[in-house]
């Protein structure tokens, strides 16, 4: 397919409103995972975080059909997914202290991002992979022209949990959402669950959501008491 042809432009138009429309998770878990940075930091979070999802993005691509055959694939993922939802809600506005670097917590951020993303984009190459017909030309441009829309979404999503910190909770539940989908999809129990438990389809995402805010709830109030324990003439007002 040559870069001039009306057929290209067509493709790299359908990429392009793929990845907006599959992207709204991605940007919530940059948004989520850069919200503790310092200011000056969270740009080239967001920034890295994004190049990082979009280049294994497009190495996962080439693999996307081979890698949905393997059992167990999803499973795992789901898995992952808990953790990290769990992770950016139970995390505190300047945890770790003094001792952790900006460069750290930078890296960490944008390692959490890609991550995220690897797992959440097993599924989503697949489109992807369709509308650039093997095109390799086709596919980065199309990705490439995507990062802007997702460092954008990212952006506007931090300025609203700035301003609306519930959305931190709402965000790692649509993490164990996700989590309980590509559970119950693995190729190891997805005929079992069809045949026998269909109600899993839809249980399970829940299950995910309460999974990952329980969990992540219980570690603050943990960490809360740790904190009183350990200054006990403080008002909980100063921890």
């Amino acid at each position: 397919m040559e870069f001039a042809t009306p057929q290209f432009w067509l493709a790299a138009l359908e990429i392009i409103v793929i990845n907006i429309l599959l992207s709204g998770d991605n940007a919530v878990v940059i948004a989520l995972a850069c919200r503790n940075l310092p200011p000056k930091q969270r740009r080239w979070g967001i920034f890295w975080g994004a190049i990082g999802a979009i280049v294994l993005r497009i190495i996962l691509t080439f693999f996307a059909v081979s890698l949905l055959k393997l059992s167990w694939l999803k499973i795992i993922g789901g898995v992952l997914l808990v953790w990290i939802g769990i992770k950016l809600i139970a995390e505190e506005e300047g945890e770790g202290g003094p001792e952790v670097q900006a460069s750290d917590r930078l890296f960490a951020a944008v390692r959490t991002v890609i991550i995220a993303d690897i797992v959440m984009s097993i599924d989503n190459v697949l489109g992807v992979a369709a509308a650039a017909k093997g095109s390799l030309l086709l596919l980065v441009f199309g990705l490439v022209v995507s990062v802007p829309l997702v460092i954008g979404g990212a952006q506007l999503i931090m300025r609203l949990i700035e301003r609306f910190p519930i959305l931190i909770v709402a965000g790692g539940g649509l993490l164990g959402y996700v989590a309980g989908e590509l559970i119950v999809e693995d190729t190891a129990i997805a005929d079992w669950v069809h045949a026998h438990a269909a109600w899993l389809t839809w249980t399970a995402p829940i299950a995910g959501i309460l999974l990952v805010i329980g969990i992540a709830k219980w570690l603050q109030r943990h960490r809360a008491h740790q904190r009183e324990g350990a200054n006990p003439g403080l008002p909980p007002s100063a921890l």
